[in-house]
C-alpha cells in the first residue's frame, strides 16, 4: 500500500521535528517539542488546500492559463477549473525522489519535462533543514532548456498556534496589497489599511483574508511573519529571504466550526507575473551564467 503522499521522511533537531512526504515535496507537519507550528494533513491523507506543497514554476494563478514568452502564445492545462486559472505550478502533485535523507535534513528533487503550455525542462531542489534555530527550506531551480524560462516559485505552509487563530496575534510587515477581481487575479495595488493593515501586531479576530502582500519591510535581509497567543506568550515566526517579494496570507473556512490555521505563503512573484511580468525571473539558457536560482524561507517557534 503506498501512503496518499507517498514515502514519509522525518527529521528531528534540537527539539524541532518535522515531516517531508514523496508527494510534492510537501511539509506534512512541523512540531517543537511537541507543538505544532503547522497546521498540516494526517498521514493517510492527501493535503488538502495546498498545505505544506511547493509551488513551482510559478505560484498563485495564470488567468486563463495563457501567457506570451519568447515570441510563443503558450497554453496551460487549467487546474482551477471554477475559476478558469492555471494554479500553483507544476510540481506539487508529483512524485519527488529523494536525493538525501539524514537525521536533521532531507533534499529531494523533481524534473519537470517539457510539455504543452510550458516547453522548457527545470531541475528542481528542496533541501530541509532543521536545528536550534528551527526549519531551514531551500528551494532551487535549474534551467536544462536551449532558451531562456520564465520561472517564480512559491510555498504553501499554514502556521499554527493552538486549536484557533481568531484570539491571535499576526503581525505582517508590509506596506501594500493586490486588488483582485472575483477569479482572484490582480487589478491593481494600494497601500495597506483597516483591516488589511497588520504591520503591528493584532488579534486576527474574524477577518477572512485572502491577500497577496507586497513592498516587504526587511531586517537583515528579510522579512518575518509572526503569529503569536498574547495569553500564553507563545507563537510561531515565518521568515522569507530578499528573493521573495511577495507573502499571501490566508485564512481558510472553519472546519467543524474552527478556523486552525493560517496560510502564509511565501511567494517570489504574485498572482498572474507570467503576464505582468512583475518579479518573474527569467532563468538563462542551460549551463550560462543565471541559468539556476534559489531561495530560501523557514519556520521557527517563539
Amino acid at each position: 500500500m503506498v501512503l496518499p503522499s507517498g514515502d514519509q521522511y522525518e527529521i528531528a533537531a534540537a527539539g524541532y521535528a518535522a515531516v517531508v512526504t514523496e508527494s510534492g515535496a510537501a511539509l506534512r507537519g512541523l512540531s517543537l517539542h511537541g507543538r505544532e507550528l503547522v497546521d498540516g494533513f494526517a498521514a493517510d491523507e492527501m493535503s488538502s488546500g495546498g498545505r505544506g506543497q511547493l509551488l513551482a514554476p510559478w505560484p498563485n494563478r495564470i488567468r486563463d492559463g495563457r501567457y506570451a514568452f519568447g515570441g510563443r502564445d503558450l497554453q496551460l492545462g487549467l487546474t482551477d477549473p471554477s475559476r478558469g486559472n492555471a494554479s500553483h505550478g507544476l510540481a506539487r502533485w508529483a512524485a519527488w525522489t529523494l536525493e538525501e535523507h539524514t537525521a536533521t535534513s532531507v533534499s529531494l528533487v523533481y524534473r519537470v519535462m517539457a510539455q504543452t503550455g510550458y516547453p522548457w525542462s527545470l531541475d528542481l531542489h528542496v533541501l530541509y533543514d532543521l536545528s536550534a534555530d528551527g526549519l531551514v527550506v531551500t528551494q532551487t531551480a535549474t534551467n536544462l532548456s536551449p532558451s531562456p524560462a520564465p520561472y517564480a516559485s512559491g510555498a504553501h505552509p499554514y502556521l499554527k498556534v493552538g486549536d484557533a487563530i481568531e484570539e491571535l496575534e499576526l503581525r505582517v510587515p508590509a506596506r501594500t496589497r493586490l486588488l483582485v477581481d472575483d477569479r482572484q487575479l490582480p487589478i491593481g495595488a494600494e497601500p495597506v489599511a483597516g483591516g488589511y493593515d497588520f504591520t503591528r501586531p493584532r488579534p486576527v479576530g474574524d477577518a477572512v483574508l485572502d491577500e497577496a502582500y507586497g513592498d516587504l519591510a526587511r531586517e537583515g535581509g528579510r522579512t518575518t511573519v509572526t503569529l503569536r497567543d498574547p495569553v500564553l506568550d507563545r507563537g510561531v515566526a515565518l521568515w522569507v529571504d530578499e528573493r521573495h517579494h511577495w507573502l499571501q496570507v490566508f485564512t481558510p473556512p472553519p472546519v467543524e466550526g474552527r478556523r486552525t490555521g493560517l496560510a502564509v505563503e511565501p511567494m517570489t512573484a504574485p498572482a498572474d507575473a507570467f503576464n505582468s511580468g512583475t518579479d518573474l525571473v527569467t532563468l538563462a539558457p542551460a549551463g550560462g551564467p543565471g541559468d539556476e536560482l534559489s531561495v530560501s524561507w523557514g519556520i521557527h517557534g517563539s
